[in-house]
């Protein structure tokens, strides 16, 4: 039975998924959302998230919601049955180095750059507000901080887990949309190595490819 993801392409944790299934080598059905409003609606809150978000899988009668426990059990299913690519490895300490990692994404990396991208992609598109400069200023800020940081963490590594992994894949959910402010690593050459990589990957390559598409073909949504 085909796996069928709700969201939408430009939506950074659905995209996140949608790597991770493009890694596994799993056939996928993509199901966008009748409207961002439908989000809000009673079936949707019943039947699908509770809190009215995106993604949401369903893997026949199976469902589950949050791009990062979605992939844990796109993993913890399908690893090693369509490629030998591993995300999660069986060690049990390089498997606890990648929650870790993913931890440091939810917590440091991720905040600065869904502000930049709230006010850079979504808030004039959505919600007809213009970008706050300050607010930008702020968070191009907080990211270079989180940078620094993560210029330590690969020093000598490719990967932040040594290998590639899911860890890499959670923090390149928003590739597309943080180009513009590829400044604040150029001067950090671990970083930029391993961003350089990890966007040279099919699967990532793929999805920053679709994504730039419906920004492009949606302008007046």
């Amino acid at each position: 039975m085909t796996i069928k993801l709700i969201g939408q392409s430009f939506s950074g944790p659905t995209v996140r998924v949608i790597i991770c299934l493009k890694e596994l080598g799993l056939p996928y059905e993509l199901e966008p959302p009748a409207s961002m409003q439908s989000l809000k609606d009673e079936d949707y809150i019943a039947n699908k998230h509770p809190f009215g978000k995106m993604p949401v899988l369903f893997d026949g009668d199976f469902r589950i919601t949050e791009s990062r426990p979605i992939c844990r059990y796109l993993i913890s299913k399908y690893q090693g049955k369509h490629n030998d690519t591993i995300l999660i490895p069986n060690d049990v300490h390089k498997a606890g180095l990648v929650d870790q990692f993913v931890s440091y994404e939810l917590s440091y990396y991720d905040p600065p750059i869904s502000k930049l991208l709230y006010q850079e992609k979504v808030s004039k598109r959505f919600f007809n507000k213009d970008p706050d400069p300050e607010v930008i200023k702020q968070a191009r800020e907080e990211f270079a901080k989180v940078l620094d940081v993560y210029e330590k963490i690969l020093e000598g590594k490719e990967y932040l887990n040594g290998e590639y992994s899911l860890a890499d894949i959670v923090h390149t959910y928003y590739a597309y949309g943080i180009v513009t402010h590829s400044d604040l690593w150029d001067n950090k050459p671990n970083v930029k190595n391993w961003w350089n990589k990890l966007c040279n990957r099919d699967a990532i390559k793929k999805s920053i490819e679709e994504t730039k598409s419906f920004w492009e073909n949606n302008e007046n949504i």
